[in-house]
Parts: structure tokens; sequence; C-alpha cells
């Protein structure tokens, strides 16, 4: 009778990425295009030896950059260097800097994901609002020369606040195969704060905070709320777009350098 030998015990990591997200197609694996996910898989499989399978908090579009995007794995510790996460991650930061950076890596509990364990994910989005722009603010900054009427931005935002359905401001994803005759999934997101603020020198900071984002939700309100700031629309017309459901209705998409995924929340 053979008995099969246990392999090297596994424990379960988390780590804390930044990424500037203009050389990558997005966040998530995707064949055939470099993403923030296939380098990070890339880089971690070469350092321990073993073929590494990442789950991450938020699936940022291509040219969404990222701050404090959360990735949990499972690691055997079988070589010294997989009991050391201090020795990855500086392994990591020498293979993937500028535009990948680990900022913070620890051991988590087993049952820990990084996408199903959050509670709420952070997006701030920036707006240049001055009349020339800025070379140094044009990656991560979307440049708007009409002045935007801050106030009215704010009040329109209010409408977001709480559970809705999203399907006029979200990216309905494609179906196809055996799930092209399933139920569409539900686009209701609950929106925990929703602020503009005045960061100084033309720029402004769009803050959201919700349990979960559709695709394009952020940079469609964006898009939405810069046209009532600039007076082409009316603050109270947002209740309205919600309920029509209708993606038509709402405003131009905001373009993605200007969005980032700043944190993500779970049970302390």
């Amino acid at each position: 009778m053979n008995e099969e030998t246990p392999g090297p015990a596994v424990r379960r990591v988390r780590l804390v990425v930044a990424y500037n997200g203009e050389p990558f197609h997005g966040f998530a694996i995707s064949a055939g295009v470099s993403t923030v996910a296939g380098t990070l898989t890339d880089a971690l499989s070469q350092i321990t030896g073993h073929a590494i399978v990442l789950t991450g908090a938020g699936r940022t579009d291509a040219g969404v950059h990222g701050w404090g995007q959360v990735v949990s794995f499972d690691l055997p510790v079988d070589r010294d260097i997989n009991r050391d996460l201090g020795r990855i991650s500086k392994s990591l930061n020498s293979m993937l800097e500028p535009h990948v950076v680990i900022r913070d890596a620890a051991w988590v509990a087993p049952d820990f994901d990084a996408r199903f364990s959050a509670l709420w994910r952070h997006y701030r989005y920036r707006v240049l609002n001055t009349p020339t722009g800025n070379p140094f603010e044009a990656a991560t900054s979307w440049h708007v020369t009409t002045p935007l009427d801050l106030r009215a931005m704010q009040l329109a935002s209010d409408a977001f606040i709480g559970e809705h359905d999203f399907s006029a401001f979200c990216r309905r994803p494609k179906q196809s195969g055996p799930s092209k005759d399933a139920p569409e999934p539900s686009m209701a997101r609950r929106v925990i704060s929703a602020r503009w603020s005045d960061a100084g020198s033309g720029i402004l900071h769009f803050e959201i905070r919700a349990n979960a984002f559709c695709q394009q939700m952020v940079r469609s309100i964006v898009g939405t709320l810069v046209e009532v700031g600039m007076h082409r629309r009316r603050a109270g017309e947002m209740t309205g777009i919600l309920r029509s459901g209708s993606r038509a209705m709402a405003g131009h998409i905001a373009p993605p350098h200007g969005l980032c995924l700043m944190e993500v929340g779970y049970p302390s």
C-alpha cells in the first residue's frame, strides 16, 4: 500500500500593491497582453519556485492606477525565502519597480480572501481644473479647462449614497457560451460615501467608497458629475438617471488615468 508523501506546508499571504496603470491592460490576467496581475504572478512564481494564483480585491481597467490594491495567494513555505515576506517583497520591488511596488506584506488567516473578505473599496478620481495643463499631473488627472461648479457637483453626488441599481453607470459584462442564457448579473451596489474636495492648485478630488463597484462605474459617475459642474446638466437629474437604468441617460465616461484604487477595507 502506497502512502502519499505530504506536500510542503502552505500559508496564505496578503500583499498591498501600488501600480501605475498606464503601461498595463488592466489588473486582471488576460491572454496576450501585459496586466498588473500577470506581471506580479510571473515575478512571484520566479521568486518562490511555485505557480502562484492571485486573487485581487478590485479588477481595475486599463490605464487605472492602484495605491491600495490588495491581493492574496497561497504560498508553500518549503524554501527559506518563502518563509520571509520581507525578502519576497524586496525581490519583487527590485524586479517590478517603478511601475509596480509592494507596499506591505503579511501572513493572514487561511480563510482570508482579498476579494470576498473585503467590506468596501475606496476610489479617488483626480481632475485638474485649470485653463492650461500641467505636465506633472498629466498621467494621473483629467484636465478639464471649463471652470467647474464644485458645489453643484457635490449636491449631485449626494444622490448616489445608499443602495441603488447602477445599471445606468455600468458596462454590463459580455455573456457568451453556456452563460449567455443565464440571468444578467445584478448592478446593485451600496455607496457609503461620495464627496468632492478642492485639493489646491486646481486639483479636485472625487472620493467614493462602496461595498463593490461594477465596470466603469466610477468613471461614468465622474463624467456625468463633471457635466453638472459645467452646468450642462442639473444636479437633480441624478436620481432620474439611476431609476432609468439606461446607460444612454448618463454622461460621458471620464478617462481612466485620473482614477486610482486607494484602499480596501476588511474586518478588523
